[in-house]
């Protein structure tokens, strides 16, 4: 038996930050930069975005279905954000994770309190913080893909959303993008590497100690 051959259960690696903090553009990166991840997919109840598709960007549904899934069991996270709803589906994350396959999270601090509640061992958790509110309006601003009413909802509720911050594991400020990036993948590197994943690691060592 070789590493290779000792097995590592996925781990569920969550991005939260306040909207134009710049996790979902971390989270691309990611997704480029590191093998055997893969992003989830969530459920939403909002209008499709121009250029956003089917099962890749999300699944869109209608709220009756949204909440007869939820009353299925088969989420495993779901919240209200801006008068829409969102939610994780759980068959294609819990395949992931048996699979050995990490499984990449871009939600809010609502659905990070559920996935702590009900999968606290698979959880790794990360809060993408703005260097500054100022930067953070310039942001949202400059990607134009809402109104101005909608950005100031947004810039309203950031302070809220930062109150959370305590509730992760690791605090990342983005000031300087590449390093940011640099930051998270050491993170996820190091927790790929937690004793409790590796499924096959108790036969590994009996072996060894056999062979001893």
């Amino acid at each position: 038996m070789t590493t290779s051959d000792i097995g590592r259960r996925g781990l569920m690696l969550v991005l939260s930050s306040p909207s134009g903090a710049g996790k979902t553009s971390i989270a691309r990166h990611l997704l480029d930069d590191e093998a055997n991840i893969v992003m989830s997919v969530s459920a939403t109840t909002r209008p499709s975005r121009k250029g956003e598709v089917e099962g890749v960007d999300y699944f869109f549904t209608d709220k009756i279905e949204f909440n007869m899934m939820v009353n299925r069991n088969e989420m495993l996270e779901h919240a209200k954000v801006f008068d829409h709803y969102y939610g994780t589906p759980s068959g294609p994350v819990n395949e992931a994770l048996e699979s050995g396959c990490d499984v990449l999270f871009d939600i809010d601090w609502q659905g990070t309190q559920q996935l702590a509640q009900s999968a606290r061992d698979d959880l790794v958790s990360v809060f993408v913080l703005p260097p500054s509110t100022s930067e953070l309006e310039r942001r949202l601003r400059a990607r134009a893909l809402d109104p101005v009413d909608v950005v100031e909802k947004r810039m309203a509720q950031a302070a809220d959303e930062m109150s959370h911050w305590a509730e992760y594991d690791y605090i990342i400020v983005n000031d300087d993008f590449d390093r940011s990036v640099a930051s998270i993948r050491a993170i996820l590197r190091a927790e790929r590497l937690r004793r409790e994943r590796s499924t096959g690691l108790v036969d590994f060592v009996k072996r060894l100690r056999s062979e001893s």
